[in-house]
């Protein structure tokens, strides 16, 4: 079940742990994908704290926030850019984005599925998505004070694997938030220590699973057409072609009477 769009914005925007948290995910993600000129961007879920740095330079941004979660104004003080959606129906064309955020989306999803399938129909050739959901084993799944304790907890295998299913390859899958979410000051001051102490440490756990991947197109195959003129039937031979005269018809009835008149001598 999605979470309402007002607790995720006081979360987020209001309170110091969401802040620390916004902060780390989005930093991660700007290292992995700095902003390019003419790009397409999209978040689905609750992604659009992760999207601001995209804004200048980025053709289109759009934050697509699922209808059961709710919808609100982004950015403040700019032209909005946040849209209420079906979460399996997204208002945008087929291979129309080139970046795609999924927070608070799929793990609150009544229907993952359908999510991901939405996410490669809308990514376009050389599309790349990044998906954000709670480690299963990491702090922050537990603590339901924290968006990242509601829904579905996910392992790195499961969530790979769920994406291979759906026509995606994984280029890498890391995790983040090794500080525990409390709201304690000395946690809160030492946030950054800790996330670069657990960067440097591919065995501990963070909080926060961080996956990307990109969109495969297969290689059209050869087909029958192919097979079939390198094996062209044969039913119209000899069609158009000349007409033997009067006299090679005689001709030819001749050898074949002189034919049957040898076979019985």
């Amino acid at each position: 079940m999605h979470l309402d769009v007002l607790d995720l914005r006081n979360f987020y925007y209001r309170t110091r742990l969401g802040r620390v948290a916004q902060r780390a995910i989005r930093d991660q993600l700007v290292r992995m994908w700095p902003p390019v000129k003419g790009q397409t961007v999209a978040g689905f879920g609750f992604a659009v704290p992760l999207l601001r740095p995209y804004l200048e330079d980025a053709r289109r941004v759009i934050g697509l926030m699922p209808g059961p979660q709710g919808v609100m104004p982004w950015p403040a003080g700019l032209a909005n850019v946040s849209v209420l959606c079906e979460e399996t129906q997204w208002p945008l064309p087929t291979g129309h984005v080139d970046r795609l955020v999924l927070m608070h989306g799929l793990e609150t999803s009544d229907n993952p599925t359908a999510v991901l399938e939405e996410a490669h129909r809308v990514l376009g050739p050389g599309g790349r998505i990044v998906i954000v959901v709670p480690n299963r084993a990491g702090l922050w799944a537990r603590r339901d004070a924290t968006p990242f304790g509601q829904g579905r907890p996910y392992s790195g295998r499961q969530l790979e694997g769920q994406l291979k299913e759906h026509g995606f390859r994984v280029e890498r899958s890391m995790t983040l938030l090794f500080a525990p979410p409390s709201e304690s000051r000395f946690w809160l001051r030492t946030s950054a220590f800790w996330e670069d102490f657990g960067r440097n440490l591919p065995w501990l756990a963070g909080g926060v699973l961080l996956v990307e991947a990109s969109k495969q197109i297969y290689a059209p195959t050869r087909g029958t057409l192919a097979n079939a003129v390198r094996r062209p039937l044969r039913v119209l031979e000899g069609v158009g072609a000349a007409v033997p005269s009067a006299q090679r018809r005689s001709q030819v009835k001749e050898s074949v009477v002189i034919r049957e008149e040898t076979r019985f001598f």
